[in-house]
């Protein structure tokens, strides 16, 4: 049975939107934020962000997009659980006295969906300033704890309107929560994508002591979902088996959850296998946007083994550059890329595959240019200029910006 909803009244109101999301560190749902609200702002729509983190350095890259940083609670807590309902008070209580500026407040997150959803709820149902909660759910992640799971789903079925970025997570929510939502797929940034200048492509390689090796590069960070494990276990097999191993550049590691006990893991088994973290797996840790666009233009090719994305777009802004992709041959990724065509996909967590398919690009130049070429063309169809419109559609059809019916 589905969930019910209560039954909105909106009169005139112009359109406006705060983005809301739990952090300002460069994750998918920040991303997404940031890159939505600079084309909604472009548009001419009214727009704010209003982020957990330090006001002091606000987020990882400037917007021109006007933007609230709430002091985020200190990270002492013991559980994760605890740092999740932190976060919902901290974001509730920051966001309560700006709530009546904005028509719409857009969520990212859980922890930005308990809070808005909070907020609103202390608005009579008539009352005409009380705003519409609009949620777009990334992916579920997957909690151990019951409350995480309670919290979750509340999540998920507090905010009265869903998006998706894509239709795999459409079918999941219809079938797991009885609700359904829209599919507004990401759009790619290929401005922030182009070199400023010259890239130091020798620099940047012999900084990571590459030299002339194939070098891979993948952006996420070292957690479960990534398919880090896999990616290991797949150098270790590449080591073994080439005079001249390739290199794999590790892009990310910030996150809210603490993957601490796989980080040990991981690690614990490169060194089994005889996997350098430093000479064979590099980690560049958190790097701003322009670097990441100049290891974009110094990797040969994308790796992005991932067991579960909501889209994945780092692997489309790889594309964008022109990279050949390596990823994982689950229902998502197959939305957007076809096997042997614009990527490589392999089954999820298979390192021989996946060592096969990284195999194959180092040693096939016609393969990598082939992917590279059909890659580039197969990401222009996607725009934030269009997800930025589609976005409007949804906001206008709650009856922000004109009158709807009473």
């Amino acid at each position: 049975m589905g969930v019910s909803r209560p039954i909105r009244r909106y009169l005139w109101a112009p359109m406006s939107v705060a983005f809301v999301t739990y952090s300002t560190k460069p994750r998918g749902g920040v991303v997404h934020t940031l890159e939505l609200a600079e084309a909604l702002l472009a548009d001419g729509v009214d727009v704010h962000i209003v982020a957990l983190g330090d006001p002091r350095t606000g987020f990882f890259r400037e917007t021109k997009v006007p933007h609230t940083v709430i002091p985020g609670p200190k990270w002492d807590a013991e559980t994760l659980d605890e740092r999740v309902f932190r976060s919902i008070d901290a974001l509730a209580d920051g966001l309560r006295p700006l709530a009546t500026k904005f028509s719409i407040l857009h969520t990212q997150d859980c922890i930005a969906a308990r809070a808005a959803a909070r907020v609103r709820d202390e608005f009579p149902l008539d009352d005409q300033q009380r705003p519409c909660v609009v949620r777009t759910v990334h992916h579920v992640d997957d909690f151990t704890t019951q409350a995480l799971i309670d919290c979750q789903r509340h999540a998920i079925i507090e905010p009265d309107e869903l998006i998706v970025v894509s239709r795999e997570w459409q079918g999941i929510l219809r079938d797991e929560f009885s609700l359904e939502a829209t599919v507004i797929h990401n759009g790619v940034n290929t401005a922030k994508l182009s070199p400023a200048g010259e890239v130091d492509r020798a620099g940047l390689r012999a900084s990571i002591g590459a030299g002339s090796r194939f070098l891979f590069l993948t952006v996420g960070g070292i957690e479960p979902r990534k398919g880090t494990m896999e990616m290991i276990e797949a150098m270790a097999s590449l080591k073994a088996s080439m005079a001249v191993p390739p290199l794999l550049a590790l892009v990310g590691g910030h996150s809210f959850q603490d993957y601490t006990s796989y980080r040990t893991a991981a690690f614990a088994r490169a060194e089994e296998l005889g996997i350098s973290m430093n000479h064979d797996i590099v980690q560049l840790g958190t790097v701003s946007d322009r670097e990441l666009s100049d290891w974009y233009h110094t990797a040969d090719a994308f790796l992005f083994p991932s067991l579960k994305e909501g889209w994945g777009l780092v692997a489309m802004e790889a594309l964008a550059v022109g990279l050949p992709l390596i990823a994982t041959d689950i229902p998502v990724f197959r939305e957007y890329l076809v096997d042997g065509e614009t990527a490589i996909l392999v089954p999820p967590r298979d390192h021989d595959s996946l060592a096969a398919a990284m195999r194959k690009l180092i040693e096939n130049q016609e393969v990598r240019d082939r992917l590279a070429a059909a890659g580039r063309v197969m990401v222009q169809r996607f725009t934030w200029a269009q997800a930025a419109a589609d976005h409007r559609r949804i906001y206008e059809r709650l009856g922000v910006g004109q009158r709807s019916a009473v």
